[in-house]
């Protein structure tokens, strides 16, 4: 794997547990009112979509030719089978908290709509299906891409207001891919092209600072401006996952090799479907750890981090573990002289 995009997966998740760790804290002690609290919640949203479009960026310098005959036979088993089990655990969980859920309707509901943390899974299989698309066809990506992100700009636009038609299922609306539209074509396209790209990034890697900074400074413009909703399906998001992503893929070729970044990303796939599960339960104990909001933020986001990884691992070492949390990569010991090198090679 390259270690940049293990960088890229392991600070994404990192974010997702911190923004849920911000939100999990706030529901028991209060919303900080600060700008920088709700702003900050607002970058964070970048999380999500930045692992999505890892997976199509992957897949997109694999087998950019075509898939392998157990494409889908391993990713039902390794993704979907998971996105299963952990709709049941969310829908018992919630049961614990409230004795008048109806448990099938909510399994459900988990399951056939992604009614629960989990939902990303399924905009990834409808990434998948595109990308099979793509590989069979071979559009070209110098119309699809502008048209795509036209596509996501205005179903993104329209999806803002109410369906009362829809009966409470308008939580379809967020896992359809036309939503994400503009990131698929965006991560093939880098996929692709890494070899190239990358050492693009690295070269001009001072620049991407300044593309990150000037993202930041367009979210801030419309956040002052009343958008202030934390959301992944944000409008001017796109930009923002762009930028820092460039960000992380150019400095991640320049820093060294670390096992806790190795570890997190080999554990992020399971962690991202767990972790919310373990906050609903540490939450309150963690509000009570002291009155300083930011330590008590901290606790929770360490300790969900490490019980996930742990209880994750315990699993995994099940005969049939890989159904349930999905494959974890064995953390290979790291060298010497990877530790010492300034610039890896890139590999594409």
């Amino acid at each position: 794997m390259i270690k940049e995009w293990n960088l890229l997966r392991a600070i994404a998740c990192s974010s997702v547990l911190l923004l849920h760790a911000l939100t999990q804290t706030s529901r028991i002690v209060g919303h900080p009112q600060l700008d920088v609290y709700h702003f900050s919640r607002i970058i964070l949203s970048f999380a999500t979509p930045t692992f999505i479009i890892l997976s199509i960026i992957i897949l997109a310098n694999r087998y950019s030719t075509g898939l392998p005959e157990n494409f889908w036979a391993g990713r039902i088993k390794y993704i979907y089978l998971p996105f299963v089990f952990f709709g049941i655990i969310d829908a018992l969980v919630r049961k614990y908290f409230n004795v008048n859920l109806i448990i099938d309707h909510k399994i459900l509901d988990n399951i056939l709509t992604g009614k629960y943390e989990g939902w990303f899974v399924l905009v990834i299989f409808q990434f998948y299906f595109l990308f099979y698309l793509v590989i069979r066809f071979k559009p070209s990506m110098k119309w699809l891409f502008p048209v795509s992100l036209l596509i996501m700009g205005w179903y993104l636009y329209k999806i803002r207001g109410e369906f009362p038609s829809l009966n409470g299922l308008d939580y379809l609306l967020k896992i359809s891919f036309l939503a994400w539209f503009g990131y698929f074509t965006a991560a093939f396209l880098i996929g692709k092209h890494y070899s190239y790209l990358a050492e693009k990034l690295f070269k001009y890697r001072w620049a991407t600072i300044l593309l990150a900074a000037g993202a930041i400074g367009m979210m801030y413009i419309s956040y002052r401006y009343g958008y202030v909703e934390i959301s992944s399906r944000r409008i001017d998001l796109f930009p923002l996952v762009i930028a820092l992503s460039a960000l992380i893929l150019a400095w991640g070729q320049r820093l060294p090799q670390s096992r806790i970044v190795n570890v997190i990303s080999n554990y992020s796939f399971g962690i991202y479907l767990l972790h919310w599960q373990v906050q609903r339960f540490l939450s309150p104990y963690t509000a009570e750890f002291t009155s300083s909001y930011l330590i008590q933020v901290g606790v929770l986001f360490v300790s969900s981090l490490l019980i996930s990884i742990l209880i994750i691992k315990i699993v995994s070492l099940l005969p049939f573990g890989a159904y349930l949390v999905g494959r974890v990569r064995k953390t290979k010991p790291i060298a010497l002289n990877q530790q010492k090198s300034a610039i890896p090679k890139v590999v594409g």
